[in-house]
């Protein structure tokens, strides 16, 4: 449900250095989502805020690499925008891409500028990032990505509930990764549609505030929404030396069980956060995905459940907001 890859991909470029989407040495690629045996990937359109003069200018570049790397690769991936789109893509046993923006403060407030990132094929977006912005406030991290505590106090702004109402109208998954506690309950109150955490684990077993509650969990699942797991290794470890966590996949597995316990079997799906990532990975790149497979089987999934995990929860969320 997440990746920083074609931020990557830009930022790689415009160091000089040649990188594409079919084989490169980050963490996905298209190559490597075959070895892992992967449908469907969302490509982030990841804008740092502060580090980008014209944060609107940066997101559209990102948009054209996103674009012409399904051109240029469109004998193994196609992009999808519905479900149908999607499940034509499995019928002919292609690799599916999907855009998605993570940093509503690009938007600048205004609903027109989301619809045409919509008509670009936006499907998913997070309202924030790690910074305020004009729709609301996030759960703030520092620049180590240690956790500066929960803001329970502020959630969205007006213009931030003007942009709900318009991605429901639209079709555009609301995803409340890295938005503040208080974001997250003014969405749960203000929609009525499914909608996610792209990457985000459990706050009980790792308690970063990137992580969500048991409530939320709870309340997530309730509404028919998933949670993709993500495999950073500070929003899996409790280690409290920050360059000393590691990501397993039994602590990804652990987690699993944890939100499934809450939430429901169908509440869960991937995440990855993969290129937007680093540290001490069993799991470093998208083609080891089976490590997953085995250790969801030892933490007592069974295939059935696992398969669910993968892609049929995701899927069937995908169903109701991109029919």
């Amino acid at each position: 449900m997440h990746c920083d890859t074609i931020s990557q991909i830009r930022e790689k470029r415009m160091k000089g250095e040649p990188c594409g989407l079919r084989k490169n040495s980050l963490q996905v690629d298209l190559e490597k989502m075959r070895e892992g045996d992967y449908l469907l990937q969302n490509f982030a359109l990841f804008v740092d805020l502060k580090q980008e003069s014209d944060p609107l200018a940066a997101a559209l570049q990102l948009a054209d690499v996103y674009e012409s790397s399904m051109e240029e690769n469109q004998d193994i991936i196609w992009p999808v925008t519905c479900f149908e789109d999607l499940e034509a893509a499995r019928a002919e046993n292609m690799l599916a891409g999907m855009m998605t923006l993570e940093e509503g403060g690009i938007l600048c407030g205004d609903p027109a500028i989301l619809r045409e990132f919509y008509r670009l094929g936006v499907r998913m977006m997070t309202l924030t990032w790690n910074y305020e912005n004009d729709l609301g406030f996030p759960n703030l991290v520092s620049d180590s990505n240690d956790s500066l505590g929960p803001d329970t106090e502020r959630g969205l702004k007006e213009a931030g509930f003007a942009m709900l109402a318009e991605m429901e109208r639209l079709g555009i998954i609301v995803d409340v990764s890295h938005l503040s506690d208080k974001g997250f309950y003014d969405v749960l109150a203000h929609t009525e549609k499914p909608f996610v955490a792209s990457h985000s684990n459990a706050r009980a077993l790792c308690p970063h505030t990137r992580n969500l509650t048991d409530d939320m969990i709870r309340k997530i699942g309730e509404r028919g929404g998933v949670i993709g797991l993500n495999y950073c290794p500070v929003f899996l470890d409790t280690n409290p030396v920050y360059t000393e966590n590691e990501s397993s996949t039994a602590l990804i597995a652990r987690h699993a069980r944890y939100i499934t316990d809450l939430g429901g079997m169908e509440v869960l799906g991937l995440g990855s956060d993969f290129d937007g990532i680093s540290g001490k990975l069993e799991m470093d790149h998208c083609g080891k995905l089976p490590y997953l497979y085995e250790a969801l089987l030892e933490e007592g999934f069974s295939e059935r459940e696992i398969e669910g995990i993968f892609h049929g929860n995701v899927l069937r969320v995908y169903r109701e907001i991109l029919s």
